[in-house]
């Protein structure tokens, strides 16, 4: 019995490594962009807005000190649209690659040294998350219209 739970653990542990590695595209060594969308509930955009440069900006900069991000920014619609196509904000977020961008990363270890508060921070941004009405991201890919 000792020896299969020895197997079982050791699978749970290479096991997400293995696939993780399987799953890393060809072009590992190009920026991968994602795009994350926000649509905040009526009258709370600009709430969304405040929360979001107070507590998830700085750790998005930390992470282009790090070499994890090449480049973060936001975009806001000029004009409105359709409320099933509305979105307030577009945050986009080139990564150094795919391999970065999937990788685990420990966040919280960056928030943790940032807010010492942690108690303040995690409440400001469960508000930033409780005044969405949706959130989406959306990885994005070059198509080359020079190609052949």
């Amino acid at each position: 019995m000792r020896i299969y739970q020895i197997a079982v653990l050791l699978l749970a542990i290479l096991l997400p490594s293995i696939s993780h590695a399987q799953s890393a595209p060809a072009n590992a060594d190009r920026p991968f962009v994602v795009e994350y969308y926000y649509k905040t509930k009526w009258g709370h955009a600009d709430e969304f807005l405040k929360l979001f440069k107070k507590n998830h900006y700085p750790v998005l900069k930390k992470e282009i000190e790090l070499g994890r991000i090449s480049k973060v920014w936001m975009d806001q619609p000029r004009y409105h649209t359709t409320e099933d196509g509305r979105w307030d904000y577009r945050v986009t977020i080139v990564f150094k690659n795919a391999t970065v961008a999937n990788e685990l990363f420990d966040e919280a270890a960056l928030q943790k040294e940032l807010y010492p508060d942690q108690e303040t921070f995690h409440r400001e941004e469960q508000r930033r998350f409780e005044i969405l009405d949706a959130h989406w991201d959306l990885p994005i890919k070059l198509v080359d219209l020079d190609e052949k």
